[in-house]
């Protein structure tokens, strides 16, 4: 935390925002409550917060369970100790100012990684032409009206809780007015002002919010936030909102013909560019036919490290890379891209490209702490529950990947994939809203673990998230550190891809060489005291695992290792064929092994069983696209912080006991 946000609170707004009373408990929870408050918390008034909340709506004349359930959606009332979101929104409101915050750095022309990931075409470097952002769209610079509204500075709006609530509902009051409404005490009269709160300029984007929202108050919440400060809002099971007032709103139509989103969303066809340029270069997508031609595996979670209408732009240029949906923070609105019968190139691994559908976050600053909204949360768990219903993708880390978690398909490629979306996306909450919450499914000694820490209590240091060196901001991960030995004094776990000389792993928030993240599974190599060692990268690697407040839960499961007559397997990057598979007309590609082993003795879990394939698409007439399918099996396995292959030939599969 940055330091507690009483200590910079105005006396006027101290006495303004104490002394309400707190709300009933509600009578249906959203979520589950997610665990007492943060160690150094624990001193917090717990009525605090929610005092704010009644003080701000007597004040602004906007129905406390309104603002409440605002604020729910946009942070779950969490203040992030100041830090701001990926689109520069500050506080339990999301109150955004991105002019103080911004910075841009394309996420695919960053680093040595070929979003592509072919090798039978010239690796694929582009190189993003940002267009200037003359001016900030509204929704991105909502902090300085509230400060015109309440006459508070922007600094304390953007880090005293309190008075950013304040704020929130000074906006929403203003939106009232502009819809040219009275203020009310009944709930269902705010309905076009919550949808005008979204920022949203489209009619189904402010709608799916203000659902949203609504949904919210009919159920009702309780939660701790990470500042340990205990928020109710009881359940109006019977709130129904006057969903006309959108009309008169002044809201564009999107376009939503021709996109693949379920209904409970708003999304938008913003097509990619398939189109030939240069010299008999084409992009920026792959036609296909899937599932027809070869199954959809993977869904890979991306963050963009740019501006939203920067993403638009560049995934519209047919020489840049693509993508088959992104979302935006502040409201969750989507834009599709490419059919998902079709290739994008985005994951760095041709291999997963060929068998993914690829989601890109608005995520635009240049420090990878920031943290995400719950209306993005919910809009992509909402998307991806629908994808991975209709092409049958397993609802777990192995298919559900992480960019970061994509293995790079060759040696020489280890180095330069992606690491985003990073140690601070929320995977147990994203998968609680997936419907598929992690938790145990064996015993306390198993043979295996799932990876499940307290998002909010568990802190690891990093550095490297503003320049290099530099601590970061101490907040909730989902990164659970590994060493040598049951000693956090030890050193961290060494990674020969990433780091050829031997040399150990460190802290920097995009070194993923010695970290497992929340929900990735792994078999148990040895237990001492609060220490849990686990099968990874070759070697034990152990994490502190204390029975009281435990950052792994017993799992059942199978697991690989090698034929009793191997001393050790190789690991892949990717499951191509063998060579005796391809047809004349189609090169053969290099079977080609990482720089890692399974060794005799050692068990991962396995994620998938597959034949090798490949798939075959060089040029832009499609007719001459090939997918060439093998006799050989591969297993992916969790091997490191990455999934990995190895050949069902080498290995033996067990009971993971």
């Amino acid at each position: 935390m940055r330091g507690s946000p009483t200590d910079r609170r105005p006396t006027v707004r101290r006495r303004r925002l104490r002394g309400t009373a707190v709300a009933a408990a509600p009578a249906v929870l959203v979520l589950p409550l997610l665990g007492a408050a943060p160690p150094e918390s624990q001193s917090s008034s717990s009525a605090r917060l929610q005092g704010a909340f009644a003080a701000a709506a007597a004040e602004y004349e906007v129905p406390r369970s309104v603002l409440l359930g605002v604020s729910y959606l946009q942070s779950r009332w969490d203040a992030h100790g100041g830090a701001p979101s990926v689109t520069g929104g500050y506080g339990p409101m999301h109150l955004t100012d991105a002019r103080t915050a911004l910075a841009e750095a394309p996420h695919h022309s960053e680093g040595t990684e070929d979003p592509r990931g072919d090798d039978s075409r010239p690796p694929l470097r582009p190189a993003a032409d940002l267009p200037e952002n003359t001016q900030l769209p509204p929704r991105l610079r909502t902090l300085p009206r509230a400060a015109e509204l309440t006459g508070l500075p922007a600094e304390t709006l953007r880090t005293d809780a309190e008075a950013n609530v304040a704020g929130g509902a000074a906006l929403l009051a203003a939106a009232q007015r502009e819809l040219g409404r009275e203020p009310s005490t009944d709930p269902a009269d705010w309905y076009g002002a919550v949808a005008r709160f979204s920022g949203a300029d489209d009619r189904a984007t402010a709608a799916a919010y203000a659902n949203e929202v609504f949904a919210v108050i009919r159920d009702g919440a309780h939660r701790v936030t990470d500042a340990g400060q205990r928020v109710t809002l009881a359940a109006e099971p019977r709130l129904a909102p006057d969903t006309g007032q959108l009309s008169r709103a002044g809201l564009r139509a999107a376009a939503a013909d021709g996109t693949e989103c379920p209904r409970t969303v708003s999304c938008e066809w913003i097509p990619a560019p398939y189109e030939e340029f240069g010299d008999k270069d084409y992009g920026n997508h792959d036609v296909a036919d899937r599932p027809a031609s070869q199954r959809i595996r993977y869904i890979v979670v991306h963050d963009t490290e740019a501006t939203w209408d920067t993403t638009l732009q560049l995934v519209q240029d047919p020489t840049y890379v693509s993508w088959h949906y992104s979302l935006r923070s502040t409201d969750g609105y989507i834009a599709q891209h490419v059919k998902n019968k079709d290739v994008a190139w985005h994951a760095g691994n041709w291999f997963v490209n060929a068998g993914s559908i690829g989601l890109e976050h608005e995520g635009f600053l240049a420090s990878p702490d920031a943290w995400y909204t719950e209306a993005m949360y919910r809009t992509s768990a909402r998307l991806v529950r629908y994808l991975a219903g209709k092409y049958r993708v397993p609802l777990d880390r192995r298919h559900i990947l992480g960019h970061d978690t994509v293995p790079g398909p060759t040696t020489a490629t280890v180095r330069g994939m992606h690491t985003d979306p990073g140690p601070y996306w929320d995977w147990r909450h994203y998968f609680e809203l997936l419907g598929r919450p992690f938790g145990p499914t064996a015993g306390r000694h198993a043979g295996l673990v799932t990876i499940l820490p307290d998002y909010a209590h568990n802190r690891p240091e990093f550095t490297g998230c503003v320049s290099g060196g530099q601590q970061c901001a101490v907040h909730g991960s989902s990164a659970v550190r590994l060493y040598n030995e049951p000693d956090s004094a030890s050193p961290l776990i060494k990674d020969i891809g990433l780091r050829p000389d031997g040399s150990p792993s460190t802290i920097d928030v995009n070194d993923v060489g010695s970290r497992v993240s929340t929900g990735q599974q792994y078999a148990v190599a040895e237990r001492r005291g609060a220490w849990t060692a686990i099968w990874y990268l070759g070697q034990k690697a152990w994490f502190h695992n204390p029975a009281e407040q435990p950052t792994a839960v017993g799992a059942a499961g199978l697991v690989v290792t090698p034929r009793k007559d191997l001393a050790e397997v190789p690991v892949y990057g990717r499951a191509y064929p063998e060579k005796e598979a391809y047809p004349a007309d189609v090169p053969a590609q290099a079977v080609s092994p990482l720089p890692y082993k399974v060794l005799q003795g050692q068990r991962y879990v396995v994620g998938d069983r597959l034949k090798g394939e490949y798939y075959y698409a060089v040029s832009f007439d499609p007719s001459g696209h090939k997918v060439v399918t093998g006799e050989d099996v591969y297993y992916e396995i969790q091997y490191g912080h990455r999934v990995a292959f190895v050949r069902a030939a080498d290995v033996r599969v067990l009971p993971g006991v």
